[in-house]
């Protein structure tokens, strides 16, 4: 999936505790100067060996922890996300839209619950399927392909998506994964996205603390969006990470940001349509240890003047701008820093 491509052959960025933006509870910056790093923290129990502690912890000790100890090794904004860390496992047992087994009717119950399938195959969805806090779905070990429409995470939290893959969603308003309104504390990893009508994932409406990690986007036009609507002034709560992702030939957005303030660190974006990343209204993006490949279209990253107030990348070091990529500048820009350098 996602997790296999583009990655291997550059330098990488580890996660060492330096961020670029700071935790909500931190002073905040001056308007004027670009946000300061902070420090990446997680609670989550790490040990893949039972104790009596973690048998306090996990109300289902007798589940063999290796399982749900993907839960601490989320990275960025994302990284508190528990999902279902602390419910039972929930069988899939059916590829049915809905009914006892399926994925709908799992992800409707409001405990806590980590989700597994014992199928693999497609599931074709009728409807929006909504996902309710505190759980964790799972696809690991199988094969699990999401199509006709995607995941909607409507005002929920703690919520882990994980080796799912989303192709051919249709209608209007059709995105793989819509995270809105007021959703926080999400991490969708190693996932495949690709061909829905509208968004591959949109991140809108207050929704932060989210992570995208190790992803594949493919075959679609409008890939990623963070703040949809320039007046909505209650965006300026968003926080993206995305990281190890790979964006094959996808036209735009990787990602178009409104008001948020997003990491980007290792990705491999190549062959854009249109452009690779554009900011605006008063988004600040730090851009770190990417390669961006262009094809026929040059422009890796594009600043739009909207309505609302300014934007502005406050940090941005690339490993590599390929094949005549380049800046599109412009005088908001307040501070830009593009690194090159060789690799064995």
């Amino acid at each position: 999936m996602g997790n296999s491509h583009g990655h291997g052959h550059h330098r990488k960025f580890r996660d060492n505790g330096n961020v670029p933006f700071p935790d909500k509870t931190a002073a905040a910056p001056s308007a004027s100067q670009p946000v300061p790093p902070s420090i990446y923290r997680t609670q989550i129990p790490t040990s893949l060996t039972r104790t009596p502690e973690m048998a306090n912890v996990l109300p289902y000790p007798h589940v063999d922890s290796a399982l749900r100890a993907l839960a601490a090794q989320a990275e960025g904004f994302g990284r508190s996300a528990t999902g279902g860390l602390h419910g039972p496992i929930y069988f899939v047992t059916s590829l049915a839209d809905d009914g006892p087994g399926s994925l709908r009717d799992a992800c409707r119950k409001k405990e806590p619950l980590w989700i597994v399938f014992e199928v693999s195959g497609t599931i074709q969805l009728g409807s929006y399927l909504n996902v309710s806090s505190y759980k964790t779905i799972d696809g690991r070990g199988q094969r699990i392909k999401l199509t006709g429409k995607g995941l909607r995470l409507k005002e929920c939290e703690h919520v882990i998506i994980c080796n799912l893959e989303f192709e051919g969603g249709r209608g209007p308003d059709g995105d793989g994964i819509q995270i809105k309104p007021n959703s926080k504390h999400i991490w969708i990893d190693r996932c495949s996205l690709r061909d829905y009508d509208d968004g591959l994932i949109d991140i809108t409406r207050e929704s932060t603390d989210i992570t995208i990690s190790r992803c594949h986007f493919a075959q679609h036009d409008k890939t990623m969006l963070i703040g949809a609507d320039p007046t909505h002034v209650g965006d300026r709560c968003i926080r993206v990470t995305i990281h190890h992702c790979f964006f094959d030939g996808t036209r735009q957005r990787h990602p178009r940001v409104r008001f948020g303030k997003v990491h980007l660190y290792n990705n491999y974006i190549r062959n854009w349509g249109i452009y690779a990343v554009c900011a605006s209204v008063e988004s600040q993006i730090y851009s770190q240890c990417n390669i961006y490949e262009a094809g026929q279209k040059k422009i890796a990253f594009k600043y739009l003047s909207e309505k609302v107030s300014t934007y502005r990348i406050s940090c941005c070091k690339i490993h590599a701008l390929l094949s005549c990529a380049f800046f599109q500048t412009c005088t908001l820009i307040s501070y830009c820093i593009i690194v090159f350098f060789l690799w064995a």
